[in-house]
């Protein structure tokens, strides 16, 4: 077993603690980040953000999604394997994999393999596979960044086959030619839809009427509806009761009695924190009532030299808050000037279409009592989405309807998640929709939906006055 000394120690290698370490690291600071996986990156990396993306952009490609406009949806989707698509996933991670290492590397930052438990407030231990103890290491700041996992109820009898969790999904040999997937949140949407891109026949059921309720409504009325043209069906209102295998297929019977079988299942019913092994009782910590570890405005724990970022800590619990949220809590434990977490943020949900927003819905404003009013850009008047062969999508601006300072930005269609950042911008500078009609956007582009958008909403304000 090694001693080590440390001035910061990292609990986890996702994207919250590589930005925790590095930012450390840059402030003059030891680090040394555990990693209980044989490589950096967290399930961002191997199970998360990177596989997921890296296999919706894989499906655009080799199926010639895009193409279909121009010959017809007659057009059947060019077949693509199981092995393509590992293929390309694997070179992305591997590239990814090696960036992190260089990084750490370049930045003298220890990265120890094995599994971190809690001794006391300021030791930790780290054991293998086996549990065999390898390292001891004594911290005078701690950083707790050990993410989420799926949510498996022991009543779900998961394998790796029929009965899957999205961790599980990645490891699939063959194309399913049916797939029920249980929760329409962000990830059973995000991969329902993949795979719908890819010919199968998919199912989302869940408790609410409607895929991501987080969305504006009208954005996911948008959705739902770009879904179902790619054939991905979707049953509402409805509980699982029971989930089982039955041969080679899987069978689930709903809380109404109705039930539903099909060669594959996808549970996504939620993440949790990863916190099981951590032993943070011996640090005098506890979870909240929903399993994450309480934070204040700086991420301090309950004891103020151990911080907690990411995925541990709930909501928004994206990889590019979580980054943020690692940087600014190495800044303030190593003393460094850093301000309070951004109240605009951009969230990308990475469904077919993707759909990226910014601020307020429509839902939010009406139960604050705002006074707004609503820009709208359909694709299908931007000669850029006539180029790229995607006419299905939407700019939405809502904007104060007497001071015209913009309140909230939804985009969904190809490109979403790039030209957010355009309507991020102008908010956080406090813009009203005024400012969009004034620029010059390159033409033809998909960022000018904005303008299109912000004439909508300005030409309906100036006729009321």
């Amino acid at each position: 077993m090694e001693e080590i000394e440390v001035d910061l120690a990292v609990i986890g290698s996702g994207p919250a603690g590589q930005k925790a370490a590095i930012q450390a690291a840059k402030l003059g600071g030891s680090v040394a980040v555990i990693e209980k996986d044989a490589d950096p990156g967290g399930a961002c990396l191997y199970s998360g953000t990177i596989p997921s993306k890296s296999l919706r952009e894989a499906i655009l490609d080799l199926t010639g999604f895009y193409e279909h406009s121009y010959y017809g949806k007659e057009t059947e989707p060019k077949e693509v394997s199981i092995n393509d698509l590992n293929y390309r996933l694997a070179q992305v991670i591997a590239q990814e994999k090696s960036m992190i290492t260089r990084q750490f590397k370049k930045n003298g930052i220890r990265l120890l393999h094995g599994a971190a438990r809690f001794e006391n407030p300021h030791m930790l231990i780290v054991v293998d596979e086996e549990f065999r103890l390898c390292f001891q290491v004594t911290a005078k700041k701690v950083l707790i960044a050990s993410g989420s996992k799926p949510r498996n109820p022991i009543q779900v009898p998961f394998d790796d086959e029929v009965i899957l969790d999205s961790t599980r999904l990645l490891s699939i040999d063959t194309l399913p030619e049916e797939m029920l997937v249980l929760g329409g949140g962000i990830i059973g949407s995000e991969y329902a839809s993949f795979f719908a891109a890819l010919g199968t026949e998919v199912t989302i059921v869940d408790k609410r009427d409607r895929v991501l309720p987080l969305l504006d409504a009208e954005i996911g009325r948008h959705l739902q509806t770009a879904l179902t043209g790619i054939g991905m069906k979707f049953m509402g209102r409805k509980k699982p009761e029971l989930i089982e295998r039955r041969g080679d297929r899987a069978f689930v019977r709903f809380e109404d009695g109705t039930t539903a079988e099909s060669d594959v299942l996808l549970f996504a019913l939620g993440r949790v924190a990863n916190v099981d092994a951590l032993h943070i009782e011996n640090a005098g910590l506890s979870v909240n009532d929903w399993g994450f570890i309480p934070v204040n405005a700086l991420f301090q724990t309950a004891l103020p030299h151990i911080y907690a970022v990411g995925d541990v800590i709930g909501g928004p619990a994206l990889a590019s808050t979580s980054m943020e949220q690692g940087r600014l809590a190495a800044r303030h434990a190593f003393g460094a000037e850093t301000h309070h977490f951004p109240s605009i943020y951009p969230i990308g949900i990475y469904t077919i279409p993707e759909i990226s927003s910014c601020g307020y819905t429509e839902a939010q404003l009406r139960e604050l009592g705002f006074h707004y009013e609503v820009g709208r850009a359909f694709y299908y008047e931007i000669a850029r989405s006539h180029i790229s062969g995607n006419h299905v999508g939407m700019f939405k601006i809502l904007f104060h309807s007497e001071t015209l300072e913009i309140l909230g930005i939804h985009v969904i269609g190809r490109g979403a998640t790039e030209v957010i950042h355009i309507g991020q911008v102008a908010m956080a500078q406090r813009a009203h929709v005024d400012f969009f009609i004034e620029q010059i956007f390159n033409y033809p582009t998909y960022a000018e939906g904005y303008r299109v958008a912000a004439l909508n909403g300005f030409n309906k304000i100036k006729h009321r006055r």
